[in-house]
């Protein structure tokens, strides 16, 4: 398992530690403009020191986040997939312009093993495309998908028709994820299946990164909390936010935020989108982070147990301390 995570200081509140390209690529050079692999970020060349209590809350926000229990990579993806909407960009290979990819939104549903299920009609760009050649990409961006801080997987293999035997347990699958899906007993639709899974590239946000290989996809499970994540994440974030920001508070003293998202909820944790002006900065900058509950979770009425057990925990952690009694 390949996995390129960066915990550069959880982006050091800003700066994205750059992905440089394997030393060992097919190609000669992947290189632009005879610039080192990284990004460009404007300075006016004077190092600038860091204030001490800054240094100290970016230390254990890191320390925090290294220990957080995440779910891992293959589960994350098989998540990921599960739990999409049902839509992602297929890229083929173009049959009426050689040389050049063809891009389409398709529908889709995963089977058991987490393999892409479509339905497409013969007329289809896309499945003229397949059919002369069956290798392409499917691009999955998640559930909840509003830009770069969210996840998003890219599986490469070949599509290829199924056979008569298999096509009732792919319709099953698929109007589970697509019920209004009337097209499915169409005559000129076909049955297409992702079979070949030659690779799995995966982005969870911001520096975490990294590819699984097909066999652990594979042998991945959906994580179960996932399914009705979003629900939890929308009522909190709706309802409960200050909740969340003292949570945030408790989890990693001295990190304050004026503003936190969740984004997913998962059997072990949250993952927050927080907002914070860094000390001796005018400049918001946003980051995410890793929330992990107590205990790992088993059902949705156990969530909100463990979320108001962490609520009353910051909230007392908060609370000011009683005076001392005095003599008269």
């Amino acid at each position: 398992m390949k996995y390129l995570t960066a915990l550069t200081s959880i982006l050091a509140f800003g700066n994205v530690a750059a992905f440089a390209p394997s030393s060992a690529s097919r190609h000669a050079s992947t290189q632009l403009y005879n610039k080192p692999a990284g990004h460009d970020v404007r300075s006016d060349g004077v190092a600038k020191e860091m204030d001490p209590e800054e240094l100290k809350i970016q230390t254990a926000l890191a320390e925090h986040q290294q220990n957080a229990p995440k779910l891992g990579f293959p589960t994350d993806v098989r998540t990921l997939v599960q739990y999409n909407h049902g839509f992602a960009v297929m890229s083929t290979i173009s049959k009426s312009n050689p040389g050049f990819p063809g891009g389409s939104v398709v529908g889709f549903a995963p089977d058991e093993l987490g393999r892409p299920i479509f339905i497409f009609s013969g007329m289809s760009s896309h499945t003229q495309d397949l059919l002369a050649d069956p290798k392409c990409s499917l691009t999955i961006a998640s559930k909840e998908f509003k830009g770069a801080a969210d996840g998003r997987v890219n599986l490469m293999g070949e599509v290829t028709l199924l056979k008569q035997d298999e096509k009732e347990a792919a319709k099953a699958a698929y109007l589970a994820k697509h019920p209004g899906a009337f097209w499915v007993d169409f005559g000129d639709f076909n049955w297409f299946r992702m079979d070949e899974i030659v690779s799995v590239r995966f982005v969870g946000g911001f520096a975490r990164a990294g590819s699984v290989t097909p066999e652990e996809y594979a042998e991945a499970k959906p994580d179960p909390v996932s399914a009705f994540g979003p629900a939890i994440a929308s009522h909190m974030n709706d309802d409960h936010m200050s909740s969340t920001i003292a949570m945030v508070a408790h989890a990693i003293p001295g990190l304050e935020v004026s503003e936190a998202v969740i984004t997913s909820v998962d059997s072990l944790g949250m993952y927050v989108k927080c907002t914070r002006t860094p000390r001796a900065s005018d400049q918001p900058q946003q980051f995410k982070i890793r929330l992990p509950f107590p205990r790992k979770i088993e059902d949705r009425k156990d969530v909100k147990n463990v979320i108001v057990e962490m609520t009353r925990a910051a909230a007392a952690s908060a609370a000011p301390e009683p005076a001392a009694a005095t003599e008269d």
